[in-house]
């Protein structure tokens, strides 16, 4: 099977498609992130591998695909200096959680853990919940095939930059 059929991208967009058409989440497309990979394509990358694993698991996948679309919705140039306080590595999802309570309003307790807690074991914020866990693996996941340019020859990387 595919790794992105008809299917599953349809029930993908039914879990994220109001967040995946607001000005501020399609405004990560200006931001540089990963080699050959900018903030948004990341992200939706992210968001569709934790959606996948999350229902293959009997997970909330709803929960760990928005987390997924969510968990770098910083909205600075990171590379540009003076855009953000201290090391980017730990203070970035501190700025997405702030940015998705102001695009999403209230958010629970699993949602903002999951956004917050991406980047363990490199920062100190612990997923606590399975739905994090997996948002934290796709992170890890998707950032090492970007890293390493096999993204760019994905055929996840023509849907995602198509979204």
């Amino acid at each position: 099977m595919a790794f992105v059929d008809e299917q599953n991208w349809r029930s993908f967009l039914d879990c994220v498609d109001d967040l995946l058409f607001d000005e501020r989440v399609r405004s990560m497309r200006e931001i540089p992130h990963h080699p050959g990979c900018n903030c948004y394509e990341h992200s939706v990358f992210v968001s569709y591998v934790a959606f996948r694993l999350a229902r293959r698991w009997g997970l909330d996948y709803r929960m760990a695909a928005r987390g997924g679309l969510l968990h770098d919705l910083y909205l600075y140039n990171a590379r540009i200096p003076g855009t953000h306080p201290g090391n980017q590595c730990f203070d970035h999802p501190v700025a997405a959680l702030r940015n998705a309570r102001a695009l999403c309003g209230q958010l629970t307790e699993k949602e903002e853990n999951i956004i917050l807690s991406h980047m363990w074991p490199l920062a100190r914020r612990r997923p606590r919940s399975r739905e994090a866990a997996v948002v934290n693996l796709a992170d890890k996941f998707c950032a090492t095939v970007e890293v390493f340019q096999i993204w760019r020859r994905m055929r996840m990387r023509r849907v995602v930059v198509a979204a």
